[in-house]
């Protein structure tokens, strides 16, 4: 069968997240591995890897994020972050706690927020961060994002640094939200420091670190349904499978017949391992059709979820990328909400939409050829 599932990197400062992508292709033997959302060399945290056939789920998975940042106030620099030149020095403001939440109240909800100069964002054709480098003034238009929470957790006054929790929508760039707020207070800021803690419905509960890629036998893989957990799910019937397979539309049985349960990714089990010690699900081969509105695209042969396409089962909710990494134009579906479909042992049939005649139309259909 063919070795497909999902694999949590914690990734460190200093590799780039194609470097991660080629140490799990030398770790498991295989070319076609794809990643969640670029995170720049300096930062850390979950980069969720898709292997074989699991790639084409990477549009489908949950779009939220979650960041750990370090804001230095006092200056502005040309990237937003501390690796970029030094625009300008203030000194900060007297500031406690209740001055740094006032100011924050501002950034929750829906904003309007101006990428980065250095950053991914196409203008006329090329990245931004191209143009940047060569000395252009890049002004980079807003766009609106949603920070579903931010906390405060800590306030350094010697050092000038606040400590931020980041709960944020696909698009969002935590160097402009350190920026804004050190405008918002009069003397700069910059990203000091970041980490990724939940992205794509992972976490670092379930992370392993990049070094343990290059120490015997490889870790095994997630199976796939751990990363749809928030998708309603659709089992089918014995009697349904050959025309599923063919591309055929299903009825969606409205009052629960025919609907699995939910499950959460935490008791969902890992994918079993075939005689080399390599993870596999019984049943993922072939795909019939893409998502419409897929963000996923390939860059030097690795597959790059750049946002998800669905969020939740109320609907599609596609987006840009996250913080650094590229940001290609993307559309919601016109179609309703994703479902999972089930093969009638469990295992994953594939990916359909729901349409306006309340028709679960394929998009994604595996076979148990492997």
């Amino acid at each position: 069968m063919a070795l497909c599932g999902f694999l949590v990197i914690d990734k460190p400062a200093g590799p780039t997240s194609h470097g991660c992508v080629a140490a799990v292709r030398r770790a498991y033997g295989l070319k076609r591995v794809g990643h969640g959302g670029t995170l720049d060399p300096a930062v850390t945290g979950v980069l969720p890897m898709a292997l074989g056939p699991a790639t084409r789920l990477l549009p489908y998975l949950r779009g939220d994020k979650v960041y750990r940042a370090v804001v230095q106030l006092g200056v502005r620099t040309s990237s937003d972050d501390l690796e970029g030149e030094v625009l300008q020095r203030r000194i900060p403001p007297p500031l406690d706690m209740a001055a740094l939440e006032e100011a924050l109240a501002g950034f929750r909800g829906e904003i309007l927020q101006r990428p980065p100069a250095v950053s991914a964002v196409h203008v006329g054709g090329e990245r931004a961060y191209a143009r940047a480098r060569r000395g252009e003034v890049v002004e980079l238009a807003p766009r609106p994002v949603t920070i579903h929470s931010l906390q405060l957790l800590g306030w350094d006054p010697a050092e000038a640094r606040a400590e931020l929790e980041v709960r944020c929508s696909a698009g969002t760039y935590i160097r402009s939200l350190a920026r804004d707020l050190g405008d918002r207070l009069g003397c700069g800021g910059a990203l000091a420091r970041l980490r990724r803690t939940e992205t794509l419905g992972f976490d670092l509960s379930t992370a392993v670190e990049l070094d343990r890629l290059a120490d015997g036998a490889p870790p095994p893989l997630l199976d796939p349904l751990a990363a749809l957990a928030h998708l309603e799910r659709r089992q089918l019937r014995e009697e349904e499978l050959p025309g599923w397979r063919c591309g055929r539309s299903l009825p969606l049985r409205v009052g629960g017949e025919g609907l699995a349960h939910q499950t959460s990714a935490a008791a969902l089990p890992i994918a079993g391992a075939d005689a080399e010690g390599l993870s596999s699900p019984s049943s993922l081969a072939r795909s019939i059709a893409e998502a419409p509105g897929q963000v996923a695209r390939t860059s030097d042969e690795a597959i790059i979820c750049e946002a998800s396409a669905v969020g939740t089962p109320g609907g599609p909710a596609a987006a840009p990328a996250a913080d650094g990494p590229p940001d290609p134009a993307s559309s919601e579906a016109p179609e309703g909400p994703a479902y999972a479909i089930l093969n009638p042992d469990g295992s994953l049939a594939g990916i359909a939409r729901l349409d306006p005649a309340g028709q679960l139309r394929p998009r994604l259909v595996f076979d148990a050829a492997g």
